[in-house]
């Protein structure tokens, strides 16, 4: 399998090349031209800062709609006359309106700006919060809770002891599809909306037809975005289902 995917690889390296020799460098550069670009992208301070705060807004995003879409799964938890009023018409609202539309709303309300990215990306994320943190507490054993109380303990300490241990699962679902997503919407709301940002490098590229930096932007966030699924969220998963095995 290993060797298949080498192999696949290099033909695509192969291809690449062969099909940078045909067309103009400005539609297609070739892979050592890109490779060269690169490298300088990851020496040149003025362009990894972009990268960082790309970085940044994501992180804040994730944890601003976390936070927001959590809280909303609460209230309805231990409210549940808000259910209508959070299910049935904020959720499928949010979840319905696209990240392009945020982003320009934004940029009328807040102007071009790092907030302006943020808040795109937290209102296409707080839905995906909403949705999930709602399966987790009504996943929770109604039994464990009502065994919970009548032992005594008070709400925060069932919280703390019975409800978060159960929901470690969904939270890592939760941060794990945002973090997916985000990326996908980032770039949308840094191209239209933001200053910094891979997004905003992306369209300064654009119009230079500088094509081995949006090339370059596009294997930066593929690397970024594939180390962090498979040496973060993966291992993760991997304990956490042991974990739950284990308590099975």
């Amino acid at each position: 399998m290993r060797r298949a995917a080498h192999l696949f690889t290099l033909g695509f390296l192969i291809l690449w090349a062969i099909y940078a020799q045909i067309v103009e460098p400005f539609i297609m550069p070739g892979p050592v031209s890109v490779a060269v670009r690169l490298y300088e992208f990851f020496t040149d301070y003025h362009l990894v800062k972009h990268m960082f705060w790309s970085f940044a807004h994501i992180g804040g995003a994730i944890l601003a709609s976390f936070l927001i879409g959590s809280a909303c799964a609460f209230l309805v938890f231990y409210l549940p006359s808000f259910r209508i009023m959070v299910h049935g018409r904020l959720s499928p609202f949010l979840n319905s309106f696209s990240g392009i539309g945020w982003t320009l709303l934004a940029i009328i309300w807040f102007g071009v700006n790092d907030f302006t990215v943020m808040f795109a990306i937290s209102m296409v994320l707080i839905p995906f919060s909403i949705i999930n943190m709602r399966e987790g507490l009504e996943a929770i054993d109604r039994e464990m809770l009502e065994m919970g109380a009548s032992f005594g303990r008070g709400r925060w300490r069932a919280f703390r002891l019975l409800i978060l241990p159960a929901l470690f699962p969904f939270v890592f679902a939760t941060l794990r599809i945002s973090f997916g997503v985000a990326w996908k919407v980032a770039l949308t709301a840094e191209l239209f909306g933001g200053d910094t940002g891979l997004g905003y490098l992306l369209n300064l590229a654009r119009q230079d037809f500088d094509m081995p930096m949006i090339l370059v932007v596009i294997i930066v966030i593929i690397m970024f975005v594939y180390s962090t699924d498979r040496w973060v969220f993966a291992p993760v998963q991997t304990r956490l289902a042991r974990h739950h095995a284990a308590l099975g």
